[in-house]
């Protein structure tokens, strides 16, 4: 049934509309009769801690056996004792350390063994040595139900052999604008597409229901994410707001809930976004109207990460109109306890009801049992933990993993039948994506943002340099690497590889389409090596299509390699021949999303006006295919300026729109628009330096008597609120030449009388002089200091004493940093 969209009354929810389903497990009494004599036994302070969840970095075993929550989480950047990346044995003791806790009983607790839950989002990607598949952008192309089923198994084989139970995937979104940043995280632009695979993901995490497998020591608990509209928000912003009639939210953007919860998900995350401007953590019509009462769902609702802070009336540490609204665990990684004494208390007063936390308990005692975590053991005690070192980044995994790789590529143009390639050649490989292992896995990998890693990082993946050079030289042919396109011996054919910079979440966000605006340099070199008659293939890693009109014209062959994950090899098993000359492996990948005609076209909402865009949904050649793909149009259609959210300071020089500001002991404040140049009382002066180039840093030094200051002034007021509750932290590129012993301050502004003030000297004071390094403060300081991170005027400031001298390169938002600083108010010195 379709229903046509109705002005003004897109908020309003039809749940006979929506499908009507049941749960795939019929009624056990046994086991609701065991969860109803549990809930009999449990004190209100037990049931509210069931109903919460908090991050491992900020959570102890010790809080768990005190407070008896529910779950745990690792979020992203979370990892045992606080490390960057973390191995098998880390990971499982960490989880015995917590199931443990969770089950003593010498305090007065009830034993509830308490879940771990992690973003497996393409394979087991927190765990060094695990399999990393493509992420799900490429998984769509291969149009490959079955291939999403095994990599479901195998993920939840690595994920229970390192102690872990419970995984937030799959992501059922359908992107409608791949300016947003997850849309890497999408099979789709396609429903029909999500909801197959979501059958496929589910079983092959969980296993099916009504057989022995289904929820095994073998299987996980899976998370249908994020519900429900945002990969529909406008100009696909994250976290934003899904303005689409009820029939778009439940056609499209629905489409993959029906059958996951057929298929038995036991676990439904919640989104940040709004649908019609109402935050769906507090939509209890969509919650629980839909899907718990219509659709059958009857697992566990979760929120996303302090998203519900984000609902109106609402704090990180207290929101009982997200209970009320039918969530029954709510995500709380660092505000866990505020918000337990908080919601006992509402509890207490009646102001969520108990009939309400007597729902919410059941769901998650329900899946425990479900899962048989009462009777399983610990985590190690798992038959798989055993074997750890022979199923994590099993060879078998890993062939599953190449064939993803080999089924997901995309050919967009193949002149000249360049493709395939004699390996018996001279093959030049180029780019700064050929040997990068991080490049080629994205976000999500290792770390939130996958960033800050090595190849060393990596243990057992192969590159995409390694493999298409174990293939050359197997077949008798030589294959030379240069990352800049310089060689030694003209090439018969060179490889250049490149493409997007890992990011994850609301960090990839862009204004539009554009590939890299301001940055030709992926252009230059493929226009170089074209130049010199030496016949070239691009290689493009990418989350998503991006508009690459002037890239496919410079090469005579374009393949989309999407983000492949560790098993680079699989590239090579397309690309190349055999050493007989045969063709091993054809294209198989079309295209799961339409590539734009031009950087500021949207393809799904241009194909709705009529317009076609560069290349359809479905599209993608195979060796089969004749005939040469023309000249496109090098008309961008914006201008490609360099410009880009989170950069506020760059190469020296302040990014498009910012103003550096310089103001004196005496108060008198001036723009820089040239260096030198200094305050009017000469109590701070700036100058030209050199970094990696010629005068692409800025040094400043203060003298005299009082303070002053260096600022950043934006173009226009920043909200920066995600990304201070997402972790993000301000990095600055510096140099420490001196400090005053007077100490500095780092600090942000927020309009007139407001602004965040970090002081940082006895900090600073503990780090090397004359060495670069990246300097990150967490956004959550400023915070902490009393700016409202929602509106920034000023996204930098540094204010020294007489003696102090620094260089500054950068200033920007990230994850990544060399050294980061503690908040003052978090037990950091200052």
């Amino acid at each position: 049934m379709t229903i046509p969209a109705m002005a003004g009354d897109a908020a309003t929810v039809h749940p006979e509309l929506w499908p009507k389903g049941s749960s795939p497990l019929p009624p056990d009494s046994a086991l609701e009769s065991r969860v109803q004599a549990l809930l009999a036994t449990m004190s209100v302070a037990d049931k509210v801690g069931q109903m919460i969840q908090a991050d491992i970095k900020y959570v102890t075993p010790d809080d768990v056996r005190k407070y008896r929550l529910g779950s745990i989480l690792a979020g992203g950047n979370s990892k045992p004792n606080g490390q960057q990346t973390a191995t098998a044995t880390q990971w499982q003791q960490l989880s015995d350390a917590f199931y443990r806790a969770s089950m003593d009983t010498s305090g007065g607790g009830l034993a509830i063994p308490v879940l771990f839950g992690i973003d497996a989002v393409h394979g087991h990607n927190n765990l060094v040595g695990s399999t990393l598949f493509p992420q799900n952008s490429a998984l769509g192309a291969t149009r490959d139900p079955q291939l999403i089923r095994e990599i479901g198994e195998a993920t939840a084989k690595e994920l229970r052999a390192s102690g872990i139970n419970w995984t937030f995937a799959p992501t059922l979104t359908v992107p409608q604008d791949v300016r947003w940043g997850r849309s890497y995280e999408g099979y789709s632009q396609n429903p029909a597409l999500v909801a197959q695979y979501a059958t496929a993901v589910v079983g092959g995490l969980e296993g099916k229901p009504g057989t022995p497998q289904f929820l095994d020591a073998e299987h996980v608990i899976a998370t249908a994410k994020h519900f429900v509209g945002d990969g529909g928000t406008r100009d696909g912003k994250d976290q934003g707001d899904a303005e689409v009639s009820e029939a778009v939210l439940r056609d499209v953007h629905a489409a993959g809930y029906p059958p996951a919860i057929k298929a038995g998900v036991q676990v439904v995350m919640v989104s940040f976004s709004s649908w019609d401007g109402v935050k769906m953590a507090g939509n209890k019509a969509l919650i629980t109207d839909v899907l718990k009462n219509r659709m059958g769902f009857d697992g566990i609702v979760l929120g996303d990460w302090n998203a519900h802070g984000q609902v109106p009336g609402c704090t990180n540490e207290d929101c009982p109109v997200a209970y009320n609204a039918g969530l029954d665990m709510l995500e709380a990684p660092d505000s866990w306890k505020g918000l337990y004494k908080n919601t006992l208390a509402e509890v207490k007063a009646g102001v969520i009801p108990m009939a309400r936390v007597d729902d919410a308990v059941t769901r998650i005692l329900r899946v425990k049992l479900r899962l048989g975590m009462f009777e399983a053991g610990p985590p190690s005690a798992n038959p798989l933990v055993a074997r750890s070192a022979q199923v994590i980044g099993s060879p078998a995994h890993r062939a599953l993993a190449r064939r993803a790789v080999r089924e997901s590529l995309v050919l967009l143009k193949n002149n000249h039948g360049v493709l395939p390639i004699d390996p018996r050649k001279h093959i030049l490989v180029a780019g700064d994506g050929a040997d990068n292992i991080s490049k080629q896995n994205g976000g999500w990998t290792l770390t939130w943002q996958g960033t800050g890693l090595t190849n060393a990082n990596f243990p057992g993946a192969t590159s995409i340099w390694a493999g298409l050079r174990t293939q050359v030289e197997a077949a008798g042919g030589s294959a030379e690497l240069s990352v800049d396109g310089d060689y030694k011996q003209k090439p018969d054919v060179a490889i250049v590889v490149f493409g997007e910079d890992p990011y994850a979440e609301f960090q990839g966000d862009l204004p539009n389409l554009a590939y890299r605006p301001g940055n030709d340099h992926d252009l230059d070199l493929l226009r170089h090596l074209h130049g010199q008659g030496v016949p070239v293939v691009a290689v493009f890693l990418t989350g998503r299509p991006l508009w690459m009109n002037r890239e496919i014209n410079a090469a005579d062959a374009f393949v989309v390699a999407w983000l492949p994950g560790s098993e680079g090899e699989g590239i090579a098993d397309v690309l190349l021949r055999t050493r007989d000359g045969r063709i091993a492996y054809d294209f198989h990948g079309k295209l799961a999303y339409a590539w734009p005609r031009t950087a500021a076209q949207i393809p799904v909402a241009a194909i709705a006006r009529g317009e076609q865009p560069q290349f359809p949904y479905g599209f993608g050649l195979t060796y089969a295919d004749r005939g040469n793909t023309g000249p496109l149009s090098e008309d961008a259609g914006v201008e490609l300026s360099a410009a880009r959210a989170g950069v506020y300071f760059t190469h020296g020089k302040p990014a498009q729109g910012f103003a550096l500001r310089l103001t004196g002991a005496n108060g008198a404040a001036a723009n820089v628009t040239a260096t030198p140049a200094a305050t009017t009382d000469g109590s701070l002066r700036i100058g030209a330096f050199d970094y990696r180039a010629q005068e692409d840093a800025r040094s400043l030094s203060w003298s005299g008597q009082g303070t002053a200051r260096a600022e950043l002034v934006a173009p226009a007021p920043l909200d920066v609120e995600r990304e201070t509750n997402g972790d993000v932290m301000l990095v600055t590129t510096l140099r420490i030449d001196a400090l005053s012993p007077a100490g500095a301050s780092i600090g942000v502004g927020c309009g007139a009388g407001c602004s965040g003030q970090v002081p940082v000297g006895r900090q600073l004071a503990a780090l090397p002089r004359g060495q670069w390094l990246r300097l990150g403060i967490p956004l959550k300081c400023f915070r902490d200091a009393g700016a409202n991170m929602s509106s920034l005027d000023r996204p930098f400031e540094w204010t020294g004493h007489s003696g102090e001298q620094i260089a500054v390169t950068d200033v920007s938002l990230g994850t990544v940093a060399d050294r980061t600083l503690a908040c003052p108010a978090h037990g950091g010195k200052p």
